[in-house]
């Protein structure tokens, strides 16, 4: 890699590391819009492209999600019981939603992704106060919501923020107990979607040299150094900020983040 990626990949690392920590979302809704960006820009095969920025982000949120779940798990603010009840069917999900993936053109995919990010952040600003009986559901329940998180996380390459910090919360989950056990639950949904997506991969032609299946490693290892020295700094500040503040700041991320997808399925 040439000085100006390796810098490009630091920088955005060091973004991602910190979004990770602060917002519980693994940082995979940064990262594979700027992937895609850089990956074009590098002139890289165009029918592997989204693939790639997406297997490689879930990649990183391997390490970003132990960095950021140590800061939260610090603070006492991770609901573990609620990563027990999750984790089985996520890893299950995780696994298909790269299969599902790897049957998409990259324009399909890319606009997946943006739609699947407008609905969360459309969920999340408009901040609708949950029924106060509201409650998490029974294993059986979340054993189906840990599946549709997978799922879609695995499909768009993300850690499942998205997903799981608006299901939590819609249940009278408090904000920062969402973002702190949402960043824990971004392991195993990298780890099974890193896996897929190695496996599904390895049958496709034309990927670049330094690919393992469709996760770029040469970039896979400079955003993971950047973003596990972030990450803890993220965390901090999301227990500083107000239950409001918070939620607005992903809403708007993740506005921004869509509309550069969607611009993409176009392009």
């Amino acid at each position: 890699m040439d000085i100006s990626l390796v810098a490009g990949l630091l920088a955005l690392g060091a973004a991602v590391g910190f979004a990770a920590g602060m917002l519980g979302i693994g940082g995979g809704m940064l990262l594979v819009p700027f992937m895609t960006m850089i990956l074009t820009a590098k002139q890289f095969p165009h029918e592997h492209i989204v693939h790639m920025a997406i297997a490689t982000s879930l990649a990183t949120i391997m390490f970003t999600s132990i960095s950021s779940v140590r800061a939260h798990h610090a603070r006492g603010a991770v609901l573990w019981n609620v990563v027990k009840l999750l984790a089985p069917g996520i890893l299950i999900g995780s696994w298909i939603g790269p299969w599902i993936g790897a049957q998409l053109n990259s324009s399909a995919l890319a606009l997946s992704f943006a739609v699947f990010v407008a609905f969360s952040a459309t969920q999340m600003l408009l901040d609708k106060k949950p029924a106060a009986a509201r409650n998490l559901p029974a294993a059986p329940g979340m054993f189906a919501a840990g599946g549709g998180i997978g799922v879609l996380a695995g499909l768009v390459g993300a850690g499942g923020g998205f997903v799981s910090v608006p299901f939590m919360t819609w249940c009278n989950v408090k904000i920062h107990n969402a973002v702190a056990t949402s960043a824990a639950l971004g392991f195993p949904i990298a780890l099974a979607g890193t896996l897929s997506n190695v496996y599904f991969g390895m049958r496709e032609a034309n990927l670049p040299s330094g690919s393992l299946g469709f996760i770029y490693l040469p970039a896979l290892l400079v955003i993971a150094l950047a973003s596990v020295m972030t990450a803890p700094l993220g965390a901090r500040t999301a227990h500083k900020l107000p239950v409001k503040t918070l939620k607005k700041v992903f809403a708007v991320m993740l506005y921004s983040l869509a509309g550069y997808m969607l611009y993409k399925s176009f392009n």
